[in-house]
């Protein structure tokens, strides 16, 4: 069964990430990518689920209690943390555990179990097999969406593919020059008009996207969620636009969450989940904040996948969302400490 399987998680992480044996040099970069941008989150929450593992050397209530207060802090939501609490009583009353050390391990795998049940979800991006493939990138304004889109045309034009920007978010200030500006530096095609009606923009756009061969085109939108019906409209129209050109496009739409934002990411995503159709996750600034268990919570609350993942400022900090990364990342020096 799937529980027997993901028993072994910890285990597994230990054999693949304590193991000397020289990896490629893309795997050592993504490793100390998370193992530095969850630093805050690690010292936050695991120090004391360790310090908690030594303080109660027996599962208890007490050990419960604190480790419920512990869980939510690490901003994983209340609903996740009692389903979560639930689970892991079940477990420790089935397999009768009693020593909290042994317990710890079994965190780690249900918090692993959590994320990936409903196994469907993706955090791969879907490319179209002939012709563009259209990114449609949403979020409120100051989440770092427009950087994001910077940072994800430099990750595909490294891998090769030639990219184009389009800027329809039109009618805040600079929004079209600073699109233009990460175009430039990246070296992508850009297409873009101030001051105008958004869908036209990516009409536009997407002419131009066919006619230089783009392979893939990523899609700027206004970010303002105050007036949701508005929005809904926009986005809306500009779906039937894009699809109008491209068959099946857009072919995913990221929706950009900043992570020390916490709970309040999640309200975002709910809303965001209500007009229009998100298809995956961007979590950027994870490395700034000790909220860590957000990734968890989103997955556990929307049910949308966590796609890329911002841990720094550099252009290669935006990472494709690894769970296994992720986990190890929360829980290596526990991990290491088992040996």
């Amino acid at each position: 069964t799937k529980e027997t399987n993901n028993m072994g998680l910890f285990n597994k992480l230990k054999n693949v990430f304590t193991k000397n044996e020289p990896k490629t040099q893309e795997e050592e970069i993504k490793k100390e990518l998370y193992d530095k941008g969850l630093e805050k989150t690690r010292d936050e929450f695991v120090s004391k689920l360790s310090v908690l593992g030594i303080k109660y050397t027996k599962v208890s209530e007490e050990y419960f209690d604190e480790l419920e207060n512990l869980l939510i802090m690490a901003d994983i939501g209340i609903n996740t943390v009692m389903k979560f609490l639930d689970r892991l009583r079940v477990r420790v009353k089935k397999e009768n555990i009693t020593d909290t050390k042994y317990l710890q391990e079994v965190i780690v795998d249900e918090l692993f179990i959590i994320y990936v049940s409903g196994e469907s979800l993706s955090d791969k991006i879907t490319m179209n097999e002939s012709g563009p493939t259209v990114i449609l990138m949403v979020g409120v304004n100051g989440v770092g969406k427009t950087t994001t889109i910077g940072k994800l045309a430099h990750k595909y034009i490294k891998e090769n593919h030639k990219v184009m920007l389009i800027a329809g978010d039109t009618f805040r200030a600079g929004a079209v020059a600073q699109l233009e500006e990460w175009a430039n530096r990246t070296g992508s095609i850009f297409y873009g008009k101030e001051n105008t009606d958004p869908a036209g923009v990516i009409y536009d756009g997407l002419i131009k996207a066919k006619e230089e061969n783009a392979d893939i085109v990523l899609v700027d939108t206004a970010g303002r969620l105050q007036n949701k019906v508005n929005l809904m409209k926009e986005l809306e129209k500009i779906n039937k636009v894009i699809a109008t050109h491209i068959p099946g496009a857009p072919h995913e739409t990221l929706l950009v969450i900043d992570a020390a934002t916490g709970q309040n990411g999640i309200l975002q995503a709910e809303s965001f989940k209500e007009i229009t159709n998100i298809t995956g996750i961007v979590l950027t600034k994870l490395d700034g904040t000790a909220k860590g268990g957000i990734v968890l919570a989103i997955k556990e609350s929307v049910g949308i996948p966590v796609k890329f993942i911002g841990l720094g400022e550099g252009m290669e900090d935006l990472q494709t969302f690894d769970i296994e990364s992720y986990i190890y990342g929360l829980f290596k020096d526990m991990i290491n400490d088992g040996e």
